[in-house]
């Protein structure tokens, strides 16, 4: 009976020592792994333990490791070559479509009869649309591809819409629209300046090619900073609000002169620099949104 107890104390001290190996070993994998998230590095695991069912845990964990190291570097090169492509493509369409806007200058200069006049005019309009429509599209592509990281910095959000607005004034002055700005102090966000400028002239743009009247623009401070855009648009138009920042749509075939990337691409921005944006229908006038942090 002894004898038994001896044996079975053994048993459980050599137990109790197998479990503490493997403890030790689990924390080490742990370890090595915390330290490859943290440290950005590509070591593969390593383990001193003779348990063969540890062993093929690492052997896996490392597979899967490799795996993943495999897929990221693809991932990269795919991207460097997109982006090449791209710039291809923009240069391969940038440059017939320059030559087409100088043909038709010079055409202009030309005596033209009225009708004759007329079509040119229709065909530099649907040039200058072909124009935004490959730059728009050049740059949604170069955005999502590019993961370009904001710089943040304390803004004055208020002051960059005015300075915006103010650069637009032409263009509405040619379609006789009136721009209000809802006074209000200083709001100071943090922001990339190049990101908001962005994002401000684009819902400009917006305003300026769908807008049926005068714009009011709203720059208020709550649990973060917002500047609605908000202007009269057709009752007759069917706008899903929902769907207004997708990829190419356009609501109504009324607003066909618009790809739709104009607000993705404002969307993406503001996501970008932890913001929000919505929109809003209120009788016939619509508000158009985003939101980013205040600077504390």
């Amino acid at each position: 009976m002894l004898v038994a107890v001896i044996v079975l104390c053994i048993l459980v001290f050599i137990l109790i020592v197998y479990i503490a190996f493997i403890q030790k070993q689990l924390r080490s994998i742990n370890k090595q792994l915390d330290k490859r998230l943290s440290e950005n590095t590509r070591q593969p695991l390593t383990i001193d333990l003779f348990s063969k069912t540890i062993n093929q845990l690492a052997i896996n964990i490392n597979r899967c490791l490799k795996l993943e190291e495999k897929q990221r570097l693809e991932s990269i090169r795919e991207q460097k070559q997109f982006k090449e492509l791209i710039s291809n493509i923009s240069h391969d369409l940038r440059t017939p479509l320059t030559a087409i806007k100088g043909y038709q200058q010079l055409l202009e200069k030309e005596t033209l009869s009225n009708t004759q006049l007329e079509k040119l005019h229709t065909a530099q309009k649907y040039t200058d649309e072909l124009g935004d429509l490959i730059e728009h599209f050049f740059e949604y592509s170069y955005l999502i591809t590019a993961r370009v990281e904001p710089s943040l910095e304390k803004i004055n959000l208020t002051n960059l819409a005015i300075d915006c607005v103010l650069s637009y004034i032409g263009i509405f002055e040619e379609k006789n629209i009136s721009v209000h700005i809802q006074e209000t102090p200083p709001i100071y966000v943090l922001g990339d300046k190049n990101m908001l400028t962005r994002v401000i002239e684009n819902l400009l743009n917006n305003c300026a090619k769908h807008s049926l009247g005068d714009i009011d623009i709203k720059i208020e401070s709550k649990s973060k900073a917002r500047i609605t855009f908000i202007n009269p648009v057709n009752p007759d138009i069917n706008i899903n609000v929902d769907k207004l920042f997708h990829r190419f749509y356009t609501g109504d075939s009324t607003r066909n002169k618009s790809t739709g990337l104009g607000l993705s691409i404002v969307e993406f921005l503001v996501e970008q620099m932890n913001g929000d944006v919505g929109a809003y229908l209120d009788k016939n006038k619509i508000a158009i949104f985003f939101e980013v942090p205040l600077f504390i």
